[in-house]
């Protein structure tokens, strides 16, 4: 039924629905529009990309700029020592080369594969769980839930979804 109403986007799995109370609609907000940074302990950067947004090269070299920053404030030991590497989605944006480039050694991985992508089988399950059956204002009020589920995620967890990789 909903599918009927809203159309395809209604059952998709990556979004929270959002009832506006003011004009009775459904609006819709995309948990994959949150990109995640997080090593062997804790997120170190996160950043809610708005709706409509794409990200290019141009945006994801501005993302990794505010996460080399992260890592400097939040793991000096590493950035001192330069002793980190960056795993991502091998989406085109991540392979441009004005990334390659930038100051981050990536992991090289086949495109796009889910079991090597642990935001995938770690992150975005947890935060699609917690968030399932809750029925939200606005978009401001899910980015404040999925920010408290990013805080509350345990570093045995963390640890554990890169030891699957390997």
């Amino acid at each position: 039924m909903l599918k009927k109403a809203y159309g395809n986007d209604s059952m998709e799995k990556t979004a929270v629905y959002v009832l506006s109370l003011e004009t009775k609609t459904l609006m819709r907000f995309r948990l994959c529009d949150v990109g995640v940074s997080f090593d062997y302990d804790s997120v170190i950067h996160y950043e809610f990309i708005p709706e409509g947004q794409t990200v290019n090269e141009e945006l994801y070299l501005e993302i990794l700029k505010r996460l080399r920053d992260a890592i400097r404030r939040k793991r000096p030991e590493k950035w001192a020592t330069n002793n980190w590497f960056l795993l991502d989605q091998n989406a085109p944006p991540h392979r441009s080369l004005i990334v390659k480039k930038y100051l981050v050694t990536t992991l090289q991985h086949p495109p796009y594969s889910p079991d090597l992508a642990p935001a995938d089988f770690y992150i975005s399950p947890r935060l699609k769980i917690k968030l399932k059956g809750h029925r939200f204002v606005d978009s401001d009020e899910v980015i404040e839930n999925a920010t408290n589920q990013l805080k509350d995620l345990s570093k045995n967890g963390f640890r554990e979804c890169f030891e699957q990789l390997y």
